[in-house]
């Protein structure tokens, strides 16, 4: 996530560097080609580039629309991942008891907690493409780390710790049915954000609709300068220019947008997040030691910018 409020314009233009080297070259040719060696014949009506540039902005609207609502879904989700790893910590806090065996009980609950927090962050870290395995010695013991080992998918062999743990309560009688089915509830729902989660990360936006717009667009700034030269000459250059800018800069926001979990500046700020949620799941276990221990920056620099 971008964590500056004032992008710098050498961010923004640093994106379509190249594309705008490409427009200033290729308009300077054509004022040239008019203005010096009188090829007048090129000119074309300036309406023609017009609606094609009416044409492209809807799409682009569209477009853009579509992209943010991946990106706010993604964030809807991660928002409830928060909110349920809280509730699923009160409810262990709460719920579990056993007045003749007060140590085992919290050492139960310390390590249903620590597991939820090391799931948050296997399920940041698989959702950017890195191993979800790393940092989790930190949060498990080596029976669960053992367990997900022989296991491919590191997330749900966590969720299936935490419904093991719970039937274990259920028989031990720590909690009983109607608490158990609460829990379960909450695990469930874990289970559906991370599925949600997925499905944003594995469903490709069409390719095709990208690439046709993107061909429009250069269609569209192949035709301007020819609608713009004959009204004003050398002017058409940076006139050019900044329509350009515009239109590929928009369609440079849709491109990144699209993708909240490509470890990108746009990205869900997960790593945060989960910080988020490490803190207030340690705060309480009332074991804020393991919160405080932990550096509290590993960021991934963009510039004078940083990926949370």
């Amino acid at each position: 996530m971008l964590l500056r409020n004032n992008v710098p314009l050498t961010y923004i233009f640093g994106k379509i560097k190249k594309e705008l080297l490409f427009v200033i070259a290729y308009s300077v040719g054509i004022v040239v080609l008019y203005q010096n060696f009188h090829v007048t014949r090129i000119s074309i009506p300036v309406a023609v580039p017009a609606l094609l540039g009416t044409i492209i902005s809807l799409l682009l609207a569209f477009r853009s629309n579509q992209a943010y609502d991946r990106w706010w879904e993604a964030r809807i989700l991660w928002g409830a991942i928060v909110n349920d790893s809280r509730s699923i910590s009160r409810q262990i806090l709460s719920f579990v008891d056993n007045p003749y065996n007060q140590e085992e009980i919290e050492q139960f609950k310390a390590k249903f907690i620590k597991r939820q927090i090391a799931w948050c962050y296997a399920l940041s870290q698989a959702l950017r493409g890195f191993s979800p395995r790393k940092g989790l010695e930190e949060y498990l013991n080596p029976e669960e780390i053992a367990f997900i080992k022989k296991r491919k998918n590191v997330t749900t062999s966590l969720l299936e710790l935490h419904g093991m743990d719970l039937k274990k309560a259920l028989q031990e009688g720590w909690i009983n049915k109607y608490q158990q089915i609460e829990i379960d509830k909450t695990i469930s729902a874990l289970c559906n954000h991370m599925g949600g989660s997925e499905r944003i990360k594995n469903t490709v936006f069409p390719v095709t609709y990208s690439k046709y717009i993107n061909m429009s667009i250069h269609l569209f700034i192949v035709l301007l300068p020819f609608g713009l030269i004959e009204y004003f000459g050398y002017m058409e250059v940076p006139l050019v220019v900044a329509i350009a800018a515009f239109f590929l800069l928009v369609e440079k926001m849709a491109v990144h947008l699209q993708d909240p979990f490509e470890n990108k500046p746009t990205d869900t700020p997960t790593t945060t997040i989960c910080r988020t949620i490490e803190r207030d799941l340690c705060q309480m276990l009332d074991d804020n030691k393991l919160y405080e221990d932990k550096p509290q920056t590993e960021l991934a620099p963009v510039g004078s910018y940083y990926i949370l």
